[in-house]
């Protein structure tokens, strides 16, 4: 094993120990999910140190919440409002000395923490991530390619199928050493979600990129086996929300490439469009002549998807104002997001 760079320190570079479960959430329609999600974490394999749940702007849903009786800590967000800046409020909360994030519309299957804490045993090892499969509450449609299951905030066809290095983690599904993230700062408010500002998203692609920068030597982790099932509603199964997400991917990278420049800005995204996108759109027509007729839509949707992001991104390069950080000095993984 490759020792951290001394920056990080052998303490911050232990084995993991306790670890604290952050789930933000804003929206009271997702309530019962998060209830679901809280749950889950109950029946972990191996028992979460703590659980933080960051309510983001809504003393509704957070007085709600504090008189369930639920098992977990109900802290309101005391900063910017958005994605960024809950789970911000949540590494602040945290006492473990690993920090975990789940989504309040996902659950956790028994051996998530077991199998997600496990990458840390090696000390290289900063971050580490896991897969999300989606369950769709509507049923899946039969256009919607495996190859942009990142739209719906799942695991996609292209990602690693065993455990590998990344460039970064799926946000729904992704853990860290404590002092390490909050050496760098946190999350970016500047590519976070928010209710105000639209999906524009890639802050956990920017903090991951950011992180190794801060850290030589470090790696990010991906372990299929960390599995979680994040919900998918059936507004999100529109052809509609596919266009609208992919655009917006494109821009938030658009963005991203201006902060961190092409090289780590654009290394897993190469791979996807060259290799993995191509392989997809003949596979939906082998599967035509196999008298699956819905491949010709998950073909073009392909097509549509990648030339949509392509325009979201060439305008994400013409957003002005956005600060730019040194380049990386180490190589990129495989796609994390």
């Amino acid at each position: 094993m490759v020792a951290l760079d001394g920056d990080l320190g052998p303490a911050m570079a232990a084995p993991a120990g306790s670890i604290s479960v952050v789930i933000c959430t804003q929206d009271s329609g997702r309530h019962d999910g998060l209830l679901e999600g809280i749950a889950s974490l109950a029946a972990q394999t191996r028992a979460p140190h703590e659980v933080v749940v960051i309510v983001d702007h809504n003393p509704e849903l957070s007085r709600r919440l504090a008189a369930g009786g639920l098992g977990a800590r109900i802290v309101d967000n005391p900063g910017e409002s958005g994605l960024s800046g809950a789970r911000n409020a949540g590494l602040n909360e945290a006492t473990g000395e690993i920090v975990a994030y789940l989504d309040d519309d996902a659950t956790a299957e028994p051996q998530w923490l077991a199998e997600l804490t496990a990458a840390f045993d090696d000390p290289r090892i900063i971050a580490a991530g896991g897969a999300a499969v989606p369950v769709w509450e509507s049923g899946r449609p039969g256009w919607f390619p495996d190859e942009f299951g990142w739209v719906v905030g799942c695991s996609y066809r292209g990602l690693p199928e065993q455990p590998a290095e990344v460039r970064n983690v799926i946000g729904c599904n992704m853990a860290f050493r404590r002092a390490a993230l909050a050496t760098v700062g946190g999350f970016s408010g500047r590519l976070s979600r928010s209710v105000t500002s639209g999906p524009v998203g890639a802050e956990e692609t920017e903090f991951c990129i950011r992180l190794r920068r801060r850290f030589p030597g470090s790696a990010i982790w991906f372990r299929p086996s960390a599995r979680v099932h994040h919900r998918v509603p059936a507004a999100r199964a529109t052809w509609s929300y596919f266009r609208s997400r992919c655009y917006h991917e494109g821009l938030s990278k658009g963005i991203l490439t201006q902060m961190v420049g092409p090289g780590d800005g654009l290394a897993s995204e190469r791979r996807h469009a060259l290799v993995t996108l191509p392989s997809g759109v003949l596979r939906g027509f082998v599967d035509i002549l196999r008298g699956d007729l819905s491949g010709l839509g998950r073909s073009a949707a392909i097509v549509a998807g990648l030339i949509l992001t392509g325009i979201g991104y060439l305008r994400g390069l013409r957003t002005h104002g956005v600060a730019r950080v040194q380049p990386s000095t180490s190589e990129d993984g495989l796609p994390g997001r």
